[in-house]
């Protein structure tokens, strides 16, 4: 069963969020909180799978509480489920450990998918988004880091940008089966299992800054 906390100072959020996970049979809410303060409370008793949050809250915003709940209760998935597109506020979500980024205009099917992929250990961000990071950063503590080819950077940045297999191989004059290989090094390199955590990963390790 998929337990989840809802964290959002609006109620219509919190109830029209409880309606649409109450029609699934594998997860149910366990907890609501209007912020911070409320959210300590039912961790203090409630172990929660996922925790969806918004980022503009009362006491503590959905970027603070995300790195606070990390801190705390590391296995708990966070969704921020927020209204902005910022640049900057998607990017500190990341890094502060968020493991999904959904905008409140998604489909209700998009949030109960987001909540079964991120339960399942996998990381989910809107294509939107993704798109906006294009610049590869090779600094130097990254690189000992990760241990990437200069290749396999190449391949990361395209993968960052949403390109296929197949247009990752064009854009680098590359067979689609050598790209392959590549995408199967970096996955086993950076410990991630799909595209979405390998964006994921590139966020928080500084390796592709906004231009």
């Amino acid at each position: 069963m998929i337990n989840v906390v809802l964290v959002d100072d609006h109620a219509i959020l919190r109830d029209g969020l409880k309606t649409i996970i109450a029609q699934e049979n594998d997860m149910t809410v366990v907890g609501e909180a209007t912020g911070s303060i409320q959210l300590r409370e039912i961790l203090k008793t409630v172990n929660p799978t996922v925790i969806i949050m918004d980022i503009n809250m009362p006491e503590m915003n959905g970027i603070e509480l995300t790195k606070w709940v990390k801190s705390k209760y590391p296995t708990i998935k966070i969704v921020i489920l927020t209204m902005y597109k910022n640049d900057e506020y998607f990017m500190a979500s990341i890094r502060e450990g968020a493991d999904g980024y959904l905008l409140k205009d998604s489909p209700s099917e998009d949030v109960i998918a987001a909540l079964r992929t991120i339960s399942n250990g996998e990381s989910v961000i809107p294509a939107s988004m993704t798109k906006k990071l294009i610049s590869l950063h090779h600094a130097e503590n990254n690189t000992e880091d990760n241990s990437l080819t200069a290749r396999e950077m190449e391949v990361l940045l395209k993968l960052v940008e949403g390109l296929s297999n197949k247009e990752i191989g064009k854009r680098l004059f590359i067979s689609d089966k050598t790209v392959k290989i590549h995408v199967s090094n970096i996955f086993k390199k950076l410990d991630v299992k799909s595209r979405s955590q390998v964006i994921i990963y590139a966020v928080q390790h500084n390796l592709v800054p906004l231009l």
